[in-house]
């Protein structure tokens, strides 16, 4: 991926009246363009964000986060963007962290970095982290290559993997099925930049429900595990292969 890469900043949202123009300004900030998808907000979040420079996509009901990032994508797509950089709009996420990714990004075409919430773990909520953990085990199984952190939603899809917009998966679960997507069908790669947990940041309760949306996960997974086939052999993959961590300034490989 060249210098000239056009990449936007792709915010899927609902009811973020306390954070969204904090989220989008500091998003602005990139010198990018920016994609706002509403997921029919019943809060104050769609007026505020139409008072900023960006581009407002609305649903007319909550269709879910799923549908939220495939309208964004099909948007960054329509516009002809290379690459899109992802962040919740609950102010989880720090602009800040979002030119690494690009960075790593650009050194690895062939991937989708994700921002992996390696440091200051210890805010983690213990059920999220344990569900988190449990995630990461069984799509790293089903991706047949091991993957840090594939519940965060921050994170650099390149076009081919914005190309899998029509995956047939909602919710939560789409995140988890691009990245089984992308590796199993187009080859991709998954590199993962360390950031810090800030679940003190979030100014509501998660949308995302441990015992619910993993157990969605689960059996999206194990589906794809049968549908691949070859299955103690991903799993020997997912487990021998070395994990790729990029902290922007040096590779290690963990």
């Amino acid at each position: 991926m060249s210098s000239t890469t056009r990449w936007c900043v792709l915010i899927p949202c609902l009811n973020e009246e306390k954070a969204i123009a904090s989220v989008v300004k500091s998003a602005l900030r990139l010198n990018a363009p920016v994609i706002v998808i509403d997921d029919g907000s019943d809060d104050r979040t769609p007026d505020i964000v139409r008072s900023l420079p960006v581009t407002l996509l609305r649903h007319s009901y909550r269709q879910g986060k799923g549908q939220a990032l495939r309208t964004g994508f099909r948007e960054a797509l329509r516009q002809g963007f290379d690459a899109v950089a992802t962040m919740d709009g609950d102010g989880q996420h720090l602009a800040e962290d979002i030119p690494r990714l690009v960075d790593v990004g650009q050194r690895f075409p062939d991937h989708i970095v994700i921002g992996a919430r390696l440091l200051q773990r210890d805010q983690q909520p213990k059920g999220r982290r344990r569900a988190n953990a449990l995630a990461d085990w069984g799509i790293s199984w089903a991706c047949a290559q091991p993957i840090a952190d594939t519940q965060s939603g921050q994170r650099w899809y390149p076009r081919s993997a914005l190309e899998l917009v029509e995956l047939d998966a909602q919710n939560f679960v789409f995140e988890a099925a691009l990245l089984i997507a992308a590796s199993r069908e187009k080859g991709l790669g998954i590199v993962s930049v360390p950031i810090a947990s800030r679940y003190e940041r979030s100014f509501r309760l998660s949308h995302f429900s441990p015992v619910r949306d993993v157990t969605r996960i689960a059996f999206y997974t194990m589906g794809r595990l049968w549908h691949y086939g070859k299955i103690w052999a991903s799993y020997s993959r997912s487990r021998a292969a070395p994990m790729i961590v990029d902290d922007t300034y040096s590779r290690r490989i963990v």
